[in-house]
């Protein structure tokens, strides 16, 4: 039985890798500019560089927390650390866009298998309820900061070192991060060595690799391109085949049964529209401030930080609401308060202050910080302690996809606008933001109803703490 010291030191060490995790979601952004005088990538090139570590952390995170119920949530969490580690290193020694492209895909694969882990040790070493919620509170808050501090991060070191500090970044860390998990983290894995789902793991794999790249490729190739449908139809045809195989196996990788009308649909929805709004924001408020205000990455970077305290603010007040109020209130209400964040994103200006971006990121920040540890929390207390991982990953594809759509989504609206516009021109750049912050807002609108109307007024009753059943059937809902 883990001490409470050791359960919370944990917690640090695998909170600490999701914050990696986050800081190398965004840290490559403001190193575009750099990169690019350095190996003369093409536009495409970049972009698959920048994106191939969406690409392969969307793609096979499914896969990735089912290995690590399967095998060992530690053993999964270094192999992911390791992987990742070694992906930089070829990074930040390449020569080529090939090698980048490879490097950034590697590292979303070991963050693949990392990522589900964070999340399944938490609810695996804290079982006490209270202590419980205030870990996803932190976990919650913690997985959004780190993205904000990527271009933070980024921006300091890549104009002081070259783009290469962007990679060589993740290697002290990591090495630090594995060190301190071999002696806090326990192992666990689910309690029977249950078969792995191999058909199952290979469809979802190729069906989220399907979805995020034609996600991806849209902005550039068009949203009606052949190649961009021919990708979401073919996404479309590997889902459906892996949800049918879900609900017919005797011992299915991911608890799609559990989706009927329970909590768990809504919560994943709900939080993918919150990751959908959010990172579609930030990477347009980035935008903004470098293009239309002209400020440095570094600067730009600084002016995300009040974003990163409204994001752990909410997080550590979400729980507090949810215990008197259940799920529902502090859910709707952080949407709300998103949707509200996007109505003062879409009056900004070209002589905009920092004031009407503080309210915008405080708005916005707290709003999804009161929503995630909530609704993470009803999709962790929905699944059995068997497939912690499995539900962490659920989860966490959800957010992963959420986001690379609100990036590609708003992206799209904002590069319609700018369409036949003189270079440079605010106008053009301020009503395009305007347009995208409809979006956005109507998103967060969306899941509002949602959150209102399907989640519970208390929280789900916790299917993760109970003692392995003695009536249990022979193949349980995993």
């Amino acid at each position: 039985m883990l001490t409470e010291k050791r359960a919370w030191a944990a917690v640090a060490v695998v909170c600490a890798a999701l914050f990696l995790l986050g800081l190398d979601f965004t840290v490559l952004n403001v190193a575009v500019p750099g990169l690019r005088a350095d190996l003369g990538p093409t536009l495409a090139e970049t972009q698959w560089i920048v994106d191939g570590y969406a690409l392969a952390l969307g793609g096979c995170v499914l896969a990735g927390g089912a290995l690590g119920d399967r095998y060992g949530r530690r053993r999964a969490f270094l192999a992911g650390l390791a992987l990742c580690g070694a992906a930089s290193v070829a990074g930040a020694l390449g020569t080529g866009p090939a090698q980048l492209v490879a490097a950034r895909c590697g590292m979303g694969l070991g963050a693949a298998l990392f990522m589900p882990a964070t999340l399944s040790t938490v609810v695996h070493v804290l079982r006490e309820p209270a202590a419980r919620k205030r870990a996803i509170g932190i976990w919650a808050a913690v997985a959004g900061v780190g993205a904000v501090f990527g271009p933070v991060a980024g921006g300091l070191l890549v104009e002081r070192f070259g783009w290469q500090s962007a990679f060589w970044l993740n290697v002290p860390v990591i090495a630090a991060i594995a060190a301190a998990a071999l002696l806090a983290v326990p192992e666990s894995r689910a309690p029977e060595a249950r078969p792995l789902d191999r058909p199952g793991a290979l469809l979802s794999c190729a069906g989220l690799l399907a979805l995020v790249w034609g996600v991806i490729e849209a902005p550039g190739r068009g949203w009606t391109s052949p190649a961009v449908l021919t990708s979401f139809a073919l996404a479309a045809l590997l889902l459906a085949a892996f949800v049918r195989r879900q609900l017919r196996c005797d011992e299915p990788m991911v608890p799609v049964r559990l989706l009927r009308g329970g909590p768990v649909w809504p919560a994943t929805c709900a939080l993918a529209l919150m990751s959908f709004a959010m990172f579609g924001a930030m990477f347009l408020l980035t935008l903004y401030l470098q293009q239309v205000r002209g400020l440095s990455a570094w600067q730009a970077g600084l002016r995300m930080v009040p974003l990163s305290l409204g994001l752990a603010t909410g997080a550590l007040l979400g729980p507090l609401l949810a215990r008197p109020l259940g799920a529902r209130v502090p859910s709707a209400g952080g949407l709300l308060l998103i949707a509200a964040g996007f109505v003062q994103l879409g009056r900004l200006a070209a002589g905009s202050g920092d004031g009407p971006v503080l309210l915008f990121e405080g708005l916005s920040g707290l709003g999804a910080g009161l929503l995630a540890p909530v609704a993470t929390e009803v999709v962790m207390s929905a699944v059995p302690v068997t497939a912690a991982g499995v539900g962490s990953a659920l989860n966490d594809a959800t957010r992963q996809v959420g986001s690379t759509l609100g990036v590609a989504v708003l992206g799209s609206v904002l590069a319609t606008s700018l369409t036949g516009a003189a270079p440079g021109d605010p106008t053009a750049f301020t009503d395009g933001l305007a347009a995208a912050a409809v979006v956005g807002g109507a998103a967060a609108l969306l899941g509002v109803v949602l959150a209102w109307t399907r989640l519970p007024r208390r929280p789900a009753t916790a299917v993760l703490h109970r003692d392995p059943p003695s009536q249990a059937s022979k193949h349980p809902i995993p």
